[in-house]
């Protein structure tokens, strides 16, 4: 079964990677990623499932766009995505940004999703502290306007997001991923994520929702991600061990079993 790379017929034109029949459980990548980062995710959950992986606007195949970006603008290229797959509901798996985006999305069309998983995620800029937001900010940004390539940053925040435990070949490919963003697409991106204080009241959530995390994460950390699971009614909580903040590549195995085995449970 090889995966397929689909793109909508709209512009900006959105692509994905498809793998495998059934339920859509769609993947969405945080700010320095693209859809690659979820080609192990894809191979497990496309024994059961229409597993997806978008690269979001300005990332990866996607197209690019002019003006700046809002949050609103991934909505409506989600919801473009899901009619394209002709998914009447889908589970959302986000990691980071993306599951910020996810449950923008579900606020905006909670009659389309079936389950959230939140990956190495928080509520908005404003769950972070002051000193991690203006570090977050400075390492990223500031080195941009500054008149360096994303490639010329890509080794220091791979450094900042992976743990101890990622391997050399972890590192290259995050390494690689980074550096393949397009400037101004990332930098509208984290201009649009860090004034994202708060995605909304996560205390009202009614479908089933999953919080992950690396347990070496040290940008949302453990008890931030433990915070928002509480916040949610019900919400399942797991820690992947032996992982910073990209807990899926750093250890896809735990990763898989934890996601799938909630996501299974739902049947």
């Amino acid at each position: 079964m090889e995966i397929e790379t689909i793109y909508t017929s709209s512009k900006p034109r959105i692509a994905a990677d498809c793998r495998g029949t059934g339920e859509t459980v769609l993947f969405l990548h945080g700010i320095g990623g693209n859809r690659t980062n979820w080609h192990e995710q894809l191979t497990a959950f496309a024994a059961n499932y229409n597993a997806v992986a978008w690269d979001a606007r300005g990332y990866g195949l996607s197209d690019s766009y002019d003006g700046d970006l809002d949050f609103a603008d991934f909505i409506a290229d989600l919801e473009r995505l899901l009619d394209h797959l002709k998914a009447d509901k889908v589970h959302l798996v986000g990691l980071s940004m993306g599951g910020r985006i996810a449950v923008h999305f579900y606020f905006c069309c909670p009659e389309r999703v079936a389950s959230l998983t939140l990956a190495d995620t928080h509520t908005g800029f404003g769950a972070l502290s002051p000193a991690q937001r203006q570090e977050y900010i400075d390492s990223r940004l500031a080195p941009l306007k500054a008149g360096k390539s994303v490639a010329d940053i890509a080794p220091n925040i791979a450094d900042k997001l992976l743990s101890v435990h990622a391997t050399a070949e972890m590192r290259a490919r995050l390494v690689a991923s980074i550096g393949s963003l397009r400037k101004d697409c990332y930098m509208k991106s984290l201009a649009a994520t860090v004034e994202q204080d708060n995605v909304g009241d996560y205390g009202a959530i009614t479908v089933p929702t999953h919080v992950m995390v690396g347990e070496n994460d040290t940008l949302t950390t453990p008890a931030i991600c433990r915070d928002l699971a509480d916040q949610v009614p019900n919400a399942a909580y797991s820690i992947i061990p032996r992982a910073g903040h990209l807990s899926n590549i750093e250890n896809p195995a735990d990763f898989n079993t934890a996601a799938l085995a909630f996501i299974d449970a739902l049947k």
